[in-house]
């Protein structure tokens, strides 16, 4: 891997952790999180927003696949906190299923010219493999990896052999782990679980590191892999 590709690796955990850090001093400084951590004003203020609150977080989720403009982790974690485990991650995945969608079809409509600006040359080409043939179980695999760039694959997949109906139950089932234990952590923080909350922090970032550690050894395995299995 090259020193430029490598930095490129630690950036979304990076950005990730700056914005959380920016939303922290935002919160604290303008005397919000006072509001958050009250738990019958937060519920009332929810309930205020009705279908409208749901209709708004779907379509931040939706935005962040798409376009990607804040960290993906820091939507779920807000759909726990806000909404609790249950509605926080039905909210998500339908947002995120959405969201997959919209950028699997423009690169089925689109094609290749569209899917460039959104996918790197050296990214598309460690991945053109999945292009050839269908791969399901194998795309499945990809999703479930912690901190794997799955809004990139979604336009990657695209234009490949899937059908949209395979697409989405692969990404809906392979993202689901992921927006779980996010939308816990949300959770954990508003009900100030926070033993709980560590503990959950903690098993996804050995998850991450270790996925980041054993990123190029993994796309090896899972390219010859896919190249034995032609016509899956």
């Amino acid at each position: 891997m090259q020193p430029q590709e490598k930095n490129r690796v630690w950036l979304k955990p990076l950005l990730f952790v700056v914005v959380l850090v920016v939303i922290v001093i935002f919160l604290y400084k303008t005397g919000l999180v006072r509001f958050f951590l009250d738990k019958e004003r937060m519920r009332r203020f929810i309930d205020s927003l009705g279908v409208w609150g749901f209709a708004g977080f779907i379509a931040l989720q939706v935005v962040q696949v798409v376009a990607a403009p804040v960290p993906g982790e820091a939507t779920g974690f807000l759909g726990g906190f806000l909404y609790g485990p249950l509605v926080g991650t039905a909210l998500s995945t339908v947002g995120l299923s959405l969201g997959s969608y919209v950028a699997f079809a423009l690169s089925r409509t689109f094609g290749r010219p569209l899917t460039d600006r959104f996918v790197e040359k050296s990214t598309m080409d460690r991945f053109d493999f999945l292009l050839h043939h269908k791969g399901a179980f194998l795309v499945f695999l990809l999703f479930l990896i912690p901190g794997f760039p799955k809004d990139i694959l979604c336009y990657i997949l695209g234009l490949g052999h899937l059908t949209t109906i395979e697409f989405l139950a692969i990404a809906s089932t392979g993202r689901l782990l992921g927006t779980v234990m996010l939308t816990f952590g949300g959770h954990f923080l508003r009900s100030k679980e926070y033993v709980n909350l560590f503990f959950l922090s903690g098993v996804a970032v050995v998850a991450i590191f270790l996925a980041i550690a054993y990123k190029d050894k993994l796309e090896r395995i899972f390219r010859k892999w896919h190249e034995r299995r032609p016509g899956k």
